[in-house]
């Protein structure tokens, strides 16, 4: 059975947008939870999911492990009954780190993830990909989104027959941003992503591509789209195209194994 849509949406409302006094409960710098309003964000898109038909609903639904994205899929998961598959190929983008300054975190796997999320099922998904702790440009951010999906298609497909005909992506504003152009094959399309944004893409009868239905949408939230974001807002020119400033690594990481990255599943072993 083929994947015949593919929905993506962007976390809820962030809690470090209202107040510096937060902590992660997860513990990992850079994990904050969401605001009260991202958690009503959160219910009106599994509210609007629910009100779909029912063969129109997600059947399938993978997310980023930060902690926001699993509270932004947990109202959906527990609407349609369905479990969370963790995956870090859909995890934050962050930009090259600065030199001396460490690496970006990276989140634990699904199986530590659990008790805070008990929808979560790590025996039915292992993450396909994972993205380097060292950071990546924007074209880099862009070929991740391309080279997890070539691979994740086909895999949940593979691993869940009738139930990846309807799949649901949670994940982070780039990372949403990248992953629609490359369905879309628009590496430069104008798209900006809001919280919890809806964006719906089904595959073509006739020659497979990828069209879309919506993308970027806020219609199903009361308060309509916030904090859009689009990479025209972080991007420099420096005569060799666009780029983005170095960002700061976690202190105290500079001796810590960036293992594993990229693709943890070989397209030859899939034939």
């Amino acid at each position: 059975m083929l994947v015949e849509t593919i929905y993506i949406i962007r976390h809820g409302f962030r809690l470090n947008w209202v107040t510096t006094n937060w902590t992660s409960p997860t513990g990992l710098p850079r994990d904050p939870p969401l605001a009260a309003f991202g958690e009503v964000q959160a219910k009106e898109t599994a509210e609007y999911f629910l009100s779909l038909p029912e063969d129109q609903r997600p059947t399938a639904i993978w997310s980023s492990p930060y902690y926001r994205c699993l509270q932004t899929a947990k109202p959906i998961a527990e609407a349609l009954g369905l479990p969370i598959c963790v995956e870090h190929g859909l995890s934050e983008w962050y930009s090259p780190v600065e030199p001396g300054t460490g690496l970006h975190p990276r989140p634990a796997p699904a199986a530590a993830l659990k008790p805070l999320f008990p929808s979560i099922d790590p025996d039915a998904w292992s993450s396909i990909y994972y993205p380097t702790r060292t950071g990546e440009d924007v074209d880099e951010v862009h070929a991740r989104a391309a080279d997890f999906l070539r691979v994740f298609v086909p895999e949940a497909e593979r691993r869940f027959g009738e139930r990846a005909k309807r799949v649901l992506l949670c994940s982070h504003a780039a990372t949403v941003i990248a992953l629609t152009r490359a369905l879309l094959g628009q590496r430069e399309m104008l798209f900006r992503a809001g919280c919890c944004s809806l964006t719906e893409v089904r595959r073509e009868k006739d020659d497979g591509a990828w069209g879309a239905i919506t993308v970027g949408s806020g219609k199903h939230l009361k308060e309509g789209l916030q904090r859009d974001w689009g990479f025209e807002d972080i991007q420099i020119a420096d005569g060799k195209g666009k780029q983005v400033v170095n960002d700061q690594g976690v202190p105290g990481t500079e001796s810590e194994e960036d293992f594993p990255v990229g693709l943890q599943i070989s397209e030859a072993a899939r034939l």
